[in-house]
């Protein structure tokens, strides 16, 4: 069941547009993680959901209601979607129990001993039963973030929408939070999660919505997402590589710099000095001493381009050469030596054809 259809939503700035052309669906039950670079439009694109923000243009549809038609009454909309920002904005005249059933009793005209009995399970629920009387400064960071949820489940939403929920907190704060969403999730509670918690928004959602270049740049399942990105700026973002290009339009290059900006990359991105050296030698044994010969006697296949990339996630370095002409395999039609010695260095190796020879080698 479709909960929130949005349809070529755009949102201008007067220096920026975080969002050019935005369609998606939320079904009931997703728990969707909204993930991206800074300043990719991911807090935009939820505020829009529930008019916070006005969209430029497309539609945003939510149980059959166009919410962007100025007719729509959005108040009424709102109590269907709750929303729990980063900030808290608990009301810090009011304690804990109050900023509670404050929305019930007055907008949902539920009678204050039954709010104050549903309330106080809610904060028993978020582990906060027994701070009920006391007032938001006298609470941590995760303890404002869980009254906060509470709030948003007082209203009896259908979806939840979390605008990084977390980022506000100190590290040793973070769990306690997420424990209560995920609890949530295990209920079935439709939710939408602005994060930039990996690994939380891989255990706890059905889908991930990638956010780059004013719209969902990709979209799946975790294990898509995180395992298979079929983007590469996806890859890049999931990985969180580093990458340095090198191309070669000459069998008369220079060896020497090219090695120099090797291990100045190598340096930047933190390498270990194995993994530094390793990627120089594997360079020289495969590309200078093997492939460029082989070019040489053969007379075509440049330019040789060279992708190293690092990544920080796993510790992990990877080299892939691609040159064109005919399929030469330098592990097993090169230099017996150097193909030795570059099975060595690496902790994987492949090669493949496919228009252009590829070699794609791991280090670890």
């Amino acid at each position: 069941m479709c909960m929130i259809k949005v349809e070529h939503l755009r949102k201008e700035y007067p220096n920026v547009t975080p969002l050019k052309d935005v369609c998606a669906e939320i079904n009931k039950g997703d728990v969707i993680s909204i993930i991206g670079p800074s300043g990719t439009g991911k807090s935009t694109f939820l505020r829009c959901l529930n008019q916070l923000e006005e969209p430029t243009s497309g539609t945003v549809t939510v149980d059959g209601q166009v919410i962007t038609d100025g007719k729509c009454d959005i108040s009424l909309v709102r109590r269907k979607m709750g929303m729990v920002f980063q900030s808290f904005n608990l009301f810090s005249n009011l304690n804990i129990i109050d900023n509670v059933i404050s929305a019930p009793v007055n907008l949902l005209k539920v009678p204050k001993e039954q709010a104050v009995s549903e309330g106080m399970a809610l904060l028993k629920r978020v582990g906060l039963a027994e701070k009920a009387y006391n007032f938001p400064d006298e609470l941590s960071g995760g303890q404002k973030q869980r009254v906060a949820i509470a709030r948003a489940i007082a209203m009896k939403p259908e979806i939840i929408l979390f605008d990084e929920p977390t980022s506000a907190l100190d590290p040793t704060m973070v769990g306690e939070v997420l424990s209560v969403i995920r609890s949530l999730a295990r209920d079935g509670m439709t939710m939408m999660i602005v994060t930039h918690e990996m690994k939380f928004a891989r255990d706890v959602s059905n889908r991930i919505f990638y956010m780059d270049e004013g719209g969902i740049y990709e979209e799946g399942t975790p294990e898509q997402i995180f395992e298979q990105p079929l983007k590469e700026k996806t890859r890049a973002f999931i990985k969180r590589l580093k990458q340095l290009t090198l191309d070669i339009t000459s069998t008369s290059f220079d060896f020497i710099g090219f090695e120099s900006r090797i291990e100045a990359f190598g340096r930047e991105a933190f390498m270990s000095p194995r993994i530094i050296r390793n990627i120089q030698l594997a360079f020289e044994e495969l590309v200078a001493q093997n492939i460029i010969g082989k070019l040489e006697f053969a007379g075509n296949g440049l330019p040789i381009n060279i992708t190293i990339e690092y990544s920080e996630t796993d510790s992990n370095a990877y080299m892939v050469i691609t040159y064109g002409g005919d399929i030469y395999n330098p592990f097993t039609d090169g230099d017996e030596l150097s193909s030795m010695i570059v099975k060595k260095l690496s902790s994987a190796y492949e090669h493949s054809f496919d228009s252009e020879n590829r070699i794609r080698l791991s280090f670890t």
